[in-house]
């Protein structure tokens, strides 16, 4: 009887060590997938090879790894563009978003989680199901929206867009304030204290994670879109554009440089740069934030 039990333990310890392998294996291609066209952007934004007439090649070329590097490709795009002016615009519109939609997606999410009302669950429901639907499904009407009030191809039309629809994407800061426990919400009540209170003296400053994960991802939507950018901005006014819109027309527009590609490779890596800086600073709170909010979102 020993006996049987120690062998089915060494297969079933056998098996266990098999599926390890092969998950450790299918997370390291996985991961080579994934890094392949990250590490192709980075080798071409410093490629820096020359044909015979002695321009810098800036195509696709057959070979993956560069034979030379270089700064070059950083310096034309700052002079040759409007790549700064680009950055700035996005940078405007992405920091006056977060802050607004953060602040709209965390009142929200406390009021759906510690305030009780007659249509709480009916909205609840609601939200859940527009949850469902791309924004992009109601760009067409957002512009007309916009161009009716005459606010396309600005700056604040985007703002606006991204800011706007915030509240709707509460669910994972209500699930963090379903975790402070209403005790607390009730003697504070007790004494006195008002809602607007409660919510900026007592909810916010213990709750770290979520306002640093809504924050995140409130910055990141901004800088990364591309859809909503192009069409309310258009492509008539360069000077309006963000680093997504500028780099797209950059390939695809009127430009006929010889190392637009690799100009362009060079302006992805910039624009990954704040990004990436920023969840590497705030990974554990983010980390935090998104554990937490699940747990009972």
């Amino acid at each position: 009887m020993i006996q049987e039990k120690t062998v089915k333990y060494k297969s079933y310890k056998a098996s266990e060590r098999t599926a390890t392998i092969f998950s450790y294996l299918t997370l390291i291609i996985m991961a080579l997938i994934w890094l392949y066209p990250i590490l192709w952007i980075v080798l071409n934004a410093f490629r820096t090879e020359y044909n015979n007439q002695g321009d810098l090649i800036g195509v696709v070329v057959s070979h993956y790894f560069p034979k030379q590097l270089g700064l070059e490709n950083f310096v034309n795009l700052f002079t040759k563009t409007q790549f700064l002016t680009w950055f700035f615009n996005t940078l405007f519109v992405s920091s006056i978003s977060f802050v607004l939609a953060t602040m709209f997606s965390l009142s929200v999410a406390y009021v759906m989680s510690k305030l009780r009302f007659k249509l709480r669950k009916k909205i609840l429901n609601i939200a859940i199901i527009l949850g469902l639907f791309p924004g992009f499904m109601s760009m067409i009407a957002i512009y007309y929206i916009l161009k009716a009030l005459g606010l396309t191809q600005t700056l604040f039309a985007l703002i606006l867009v991204y800011s706007a629809g915030a509240g709707l994407g509460f669910y994972v800061a209500k699930g963090f304030f379903d975790i402070i426990p209403n005790s607390l919400i009730e003697s504070a009540r007790l004494d006195g204290a008002t809602n607007s209170k409660i919510f900026t003296q007592i909810v916010l400053p213990i709750s770290k994670p979520i306002i640093i994960y809504t924050a995140l991802l409130s910055f990141t939507g901004p800088w990364m879109d591309f859809i909503f950018a192009r069409v309310i901005l258009g492509e008539t006014n360069t000077r309006l554009h963000t680093v997504a819109v500028g780099l797209y027309y950059m390939i695809y527009g009127q430009r006929v440089d010889s190392n637009v590609f690799t100009m362009f490779a060079a302006g992805c890596l910039l624009v990954a740069v704040p990004i990436v800086s920023l969840f590497l600073m705030m990974q554990k709170y983010y980390i935090e934030g998104v554990t937490a909010g699940a747990v009972k979102g």
